[in-house]
Formats: C-alpha cells, sequence, structure tokens
C-alpha cells in the first residue's frame, strides 16, 4: 500500500500525519437522481427499472458478464426482478440504476458501498454495465456523475475501486479514469466458491479538482467527432 508522503512530528518527535482540526462526519449519499449530459443516475426502482435492466443483459451472448461478480447471471425476469427488489431495499451499498439519456431507458447498475462518513472513504462498486453500455460516453459519465457527488456535493476524501486482481478489464477501467494502484489484499474474500484476491485502487481528494477538469473536457461534445468518436482520448486530457 502507498505510505502517505506527508507527516508532522509530534512532542515526542514521533512521525504523525497532518492533523485536520477542521474535519467533520460527511453525510451520507441519498437517494436523488444526478444527471448529466449522456445519462442520469437514478435509484434502483424495482417496479421501473427491472424489465430495461433484464432486457440489456440479456443481449449478451453468455454469462461471462457476470463472472467476476457476486451476483447473475439471471435466467429470466422474475429471477432479476427479485434481486432488483433486493437492490432497492439496501442502504449500502446504495444502488443507482443507469438511464441512457438518448433512449430513457435502464442500461445498468452501480453502486456506492462501503460508506464510511467518519472517515470520509467512499467505494463504487456493484458495477453490473450491460454490453450496449461498455465502452461508451454513458459509462464514462456515469462514473463522472458519482465521483463529482462524492466528491464536491458529499465532501469524501477518498474514493475507493476495488476488483479481483485477475479481472483485467476491471483494473484496466479503473486506471483510466484516473485510480491509483494500491496493491493487493492476498485471499481477501470467499465467492463463487472460490479464493478472491482483491486489488484495490483509490483517488483521493487532492487530486479530484485536475481529474474533474480532464473529464469534463472528455465529455464535452465537440470532442467527439460525427460518428461519436473521441478526439482526445481521458489518459490524454489527465496527462495534460
Amino acid at each position: 500500500m502507498t505510505e502517505q508522503t506527508s507527516v508532522v512530528l509530534n512532542e515526542w518527535k514521533q512521525p504523525t500525519g497532518v492533523p485536520l482540526p477542521d474535519w467533520q462526519e460527511r453525510p451520507r449519499p441519498q437517494r436523488i437522481v444526478l444527471a448529466g449530459r449522456y445519462c442520469r443516475l437514478e435509484p434502483v426502482d424495482a417496479a421501473r427499472h427491472s424489465e430495461d435492466l433484464y432486457q440489456a443483459y440479456a443481449q449478451a451472448p453468455d454469462g461471462s458478464d457476470w463472472t467476476y461478480m457476486i451476483s447473475g447471471p439471471f435466467p429470466d425476469l422474475p429471477a432479476y426482478r427479485q434481486y432488483a427488489e433486493t437492490l432497492q431495499q439496501s442502504e449500502d451499498p446504495l444502488h443507482y440504476a443507469v438511464i441512457d439519456q438518448a433512449s430513457g431507458r435502464a442500461v445498468g447498475t452501480m453502486s456506492l458501498m462501503r460508506i464510511e462518513p467518519r472517515h470520509g472513504v467512499i467505494e463504487v462498486g456493484h458495477i453490473a454495465l450491460s454490453r450496449q453500455l461498455k465502452r461508451t460516453r454513458v459509462a464514462t459519465e456515469a462514473q463522472f456523475l458519482l465521483m463529482r457527488y462524492a466528491f464536491d456535493q458529499l465532501g469524501y476524501r477518498r474514493y475507493e475501486w476495488k476488483c479481483d486482481s485477475l479481472n483485467a478489464p476491471s483494473r484496466n477501467a479503473a486506471l483510466r479514469l484516473g485510480f491509483s494502484f494500491e496493491g493487493i489484499f492476498r485471499q481477501a474474500i470467499v465467492y463463487r466458491g472460490r479464493n478472491r484476491d482483491t486489488a484495490w485502487f483509490s483517488i483521493i481528494d487532492g487530486e479530484w479538482p485536475a481529474l474533474r477538469g480532464a473529464f469534463e473536457r472528455w465529455l464535452a461534445p465537440d470532442n467527439f467527432d460525427i460518428e461519436g468518436r473521441q478526439r482526445q482520448a481521458l489518459s490524454a486530457l489527465k496527462a495534460a
């Protein structure tokens, strides 16, 4: 794990973390709508979102999208609706449906979880994106909306991403989105009857202003040509 780079010495000449005399416990995330240009995030509502989500997930030719998830795949709509009802009732994780503004349909879900208001730490997780959502502006903006909510509105200090260390697409996505890799927690959990070593990533509040600017420039309409292809990559904008 990365060590803190700023320390002070106490009266016994021992190094300690920088004091935070004005720190106050942060509010918990709420069941509100987070709106962007290409998508909006709505608290999961099983009655409203289940059919759209099931149909979106059902477009995948196999169950490989669920390999590194603790749930799914789902054999039919009633099974998914029952699962969505558990998402709706949960407070932590707090699940949001990703709504494509163009179609008005729910095309994926994600959550804020392991919420620690006392320490200002929060994690994004349970990211279940349908095939039509992956590698799109909608998917990137959905991530940006949750980050912006956590840092700018709620005032959290640390935003985490964790995944199976063998899940290369998730690890690559975390790095693309601006998370820093912090290390591997070996034998962290058991799921689906197998071991998981967990890869940890984070963004901290001091990094957020520059990262927010990169997201805003990447998501701007003029960064895409008439066919929707990006003119500048997010990685280039982060570097700049």
